[in-house]
């Protein structure tokens, strides 16, 4: 089915359609909101609540083009709302106002490394620099958005990201090591 047609289905609560777009669009969101809760189970609950919130406010939908970046960024709200009522984001409370540095130039150049040890890197992060450094890098949310999401200071959440991804070049360089 023509993906407006689809979605035209869908704002009319057509359940095939629904179930179209659940499937064509499940697994993205999944690996999206796994980044940011690290638990499968916790995950899978993201995405149902995305989903149910999406099909809810589909008629809210103005360009059906955007359905993927809409849908990714539901799911990423569900993610971070299902850390707060875990209590899993307490460090935003925390997060202290730091004077803005600037970024230190990368230099991963003589670094082999295999994407999995990249992905363990990040996943051995702190909540406070790791959520940080998906929502920009992977996700490619801006600093002012995460900062918008987060509850958080532009200027705090640059800085959490410099910190976040100096320790992450620190945990490759020596996995290149070992």
């Amino acid at each position: 089915m023509e993906r407006s047609k689809l979605i035209k289905a869908c704002k009319e609560n057509d359940a095939k359609a629904q179930m179209q777009v659940y499937l064509m669009y499940k697994d993205m969101l999944y690996n999206v909101s796994f980044r940011i809760v690290k638990n499968e189970h916790d995950a899978q609950d993201a995405v149902h609540d995305a989903f149910i919130k999406a099909f809810q406010n589909i008629s809210k939908l103005e360009n059906d083009l955007n359905l993927g970046p809409w849908l990714k960024r539901i799911v990423v709200n569900c993610a971070l709302d299902f850390l707060r009522k875990k209590k899993k984001l307490g460090w935003l409370h925390d997060a202290n106002q730091l004077p803005e540095t600037e970024d230190a130039q990368d230099d991963y150049e003589n670094m082999s490394l295999k994407f999995e040890d990249i992905k363990k890197a990040i996943d051995n992060l702190k909540d406070k620099y790791r959520i940080i450094i998906v929502l920009y890098l992977i996700e490619d949310y801006s600093h002012k958005e995460i900062a918008q999401q987060l509850g958080l200071n532009e200027s705090t959440v640059r800085n959490q990201y410099i910190r976040g991804k100096r320790l992450l070049k620190q945990q490759l360089q020596n996995s290149v090591v070992s």
